[in-house]
């Protein structure tokens, strides 16, 4: 409704959902969309060079329009920024002054000290359109009658304000609970979700399961007493598995709905085939060895493996050149993404490399009959040994979780290790802390090292 008030954002508003329909549609040839790719990538090198004081000095040698394609020999010159950089230097970073940004948000510290990320409104309107007609067809399939919840933070935080805006764009209903926040609780949460009645979530992996946990515990269950269609998934990684058994506990259907951060905002969207999609009018992208730094080699089938680094192709209040996600990623031919945990927590188990995604994919595929797991590593006579912490689906009726042993087998001959089950409250067991800021972590490396 904002646009109303100032003509131009509206002029700017169908002009980004016009790119963004054809785009969708397949109306973009592949030299529209790489002319699109370089003129913004240009436009973003100016923008931050003549507004943000650290591009200024760190693209003091460098003069966009020399960027005549978009290679790795080209970019070679313009340098990396990374996580220190945002904590380093602040609104040192930015391109406009806060004033001139419509919300101010902060990172949420969960890799470090909180780094600012206002917003203007060329910002949200690049993201959110994007993320109205990806999502379209997903949310469209349930029907056009739908209650969204959105379980996110919202102090300081985007999520509640992002999807909520969706949901609008789309004609959704939608409710803001998050149940951390002593005004709202498990409890009221939980019916307020059976009330109205809600048929879809915004929600973190950990919420979606912590809310499935706090319905049975309260006597109802989660597939009969809740109208649940779909769970919309983002802020941790989740393998194929993780989103098979969410959909289990709700009786709904599961997706990743976003891959991005408070600082990287929108780099990959959910679609109606499962997959996180990039999104190549928002973000110009490159997959680089963590540790050379040098372009990822593809492998036999195309698929490149390394650290995400992304260029924002909008020029708002705090546009990233070359930024350095610090994500491990297994990048598709066909723009399919899969995030597979950080990029510095390298991940060994008996001199096989793995990730924490492709770890947690193979230990819980299959399993049935649980609510919520821990993954433990320990180092034990010099061999790397597995724990699977298994919170039961349901106390003291003695069935248990069902489908272990295929994923101890595929344990021992993928990784030549062992795994012990555990049975138990993997939650209170293993982190009784709770969430990391608004996360909940499933593994754990106790080795030595780890």
């Amino acid at each position: 409704m904002y646009t109303v008030f100032r003509p131009e954002l509206d002029d700017l508003a169908r002009e980004i959902l016009a790119r963004y329909r054809a785009y969708q549609e397949g109306r973009t040839t592949p030299a529209e969309l790489d002319a699109h790719q370089l003129d913004a990538f240009v436009a973003t090198l100016g923008h931050t060079k003549e507004h943000s004081p650290l591009y200024r000095e760190r693209l003091s040698d460098i003069e966009p329009t020399d960027i005549k394609e978009l290679t790795p020999e080209s970019l070679a010159g313009i340098p990396f920024t990374t996580k220190d950089d945002l904590r380093d230097h602040g609104f040192g970073m930015s391109s406009l002054p806060v004033q001139r940004a419509w919300v101010y948000y902060e990172t949420t510290g969960t890799t470090g000290a909180s780094t600012p990320s206002p917003r203007a409104d060329v910002d949200s309107l690049n993201t959110n359109i994007a993320m109205t007609v990806q999502y379209e067809p997903l949310l469209r399939g349930f029907g056009d009658e739908q209650v969204m919840g959105v379980c996110g933070p919202s102090e300081l935080h985007a999520h509640g304000d992002t999807f909520t805006e969706v949901c609008r764009n789309l004609g959704y209903a939608s409710v803001k609970m998050w149940p951390y926040s002593p005004m709202v609780g498990f409890d009221r949460a939980l019916r307020v979700m059976r009330e109205l009645p809600v048929t879809g979530l915004f929600c973190t992996p950990g919420m979606a399961v912590a809310l499935a946990k706090a319905a049975i515990r309260s006597g109802s269950d989660p597939r009969r007493d809740y109208a649940m269609n779909v769970l919309m998934l983002t802020g941790e990684t989740a393998p194929p598995s993780l989103l098979a058994h969410i959909g289990r506990l709700w009786g709904a259907q599961a997706h990743l709905s976003l891959y991005g951060s408070q600082e990287s905002s929108v780099l990959a969207l959910g679609s109606v085939d499962g997959s996180l999609r990039l999104t190549p009018l928002l973000n110009y992208y490159e997959v680089v060895d963590p540790l050379s730094l040098e372009p990822a080699i593809p492998d036999a089938n195309g698929v490149l493996r390394g650290e995400m680094v992304a260029t924002h192709l909008y020029q708002g209040s705090k546009p990233l050149v070359r930024y350095r996600t610090g994500d491990l990623v297994r990048l598709h031919p066909d723009a399919r993404v899969e995030v597979l945990g950080r990029a510095a927590e390298r991940l060994v188990l008996n001199g096989v490399e793995t990730s924490v995604y492709e770890l947690e994919d193979l230990l819980i595929d299959g399993i049935e009959g649980f609510l919520d797991h821990r993954i433990l590593i320990d180092r034990q006579a010099e061999r790397d040994v597995l724990t699977l912490v298994l919170t039961p689906e349901h106390e003291g009726d003695g069935a248990g979780p069902r489908g272990v042993e295929p994923r101890i087998a595929a344990c021992r001959e993928t990784f030549d290790t062992e795994v012990e089950i555990l049975v138990a409250d993997a939650e209170t067991a293993i982190d009784a802390q709770g969430p990391v800021s608004w996360k909940a972590p499933r593994i754990h490396d106790r080795r030595p090292a780890g």
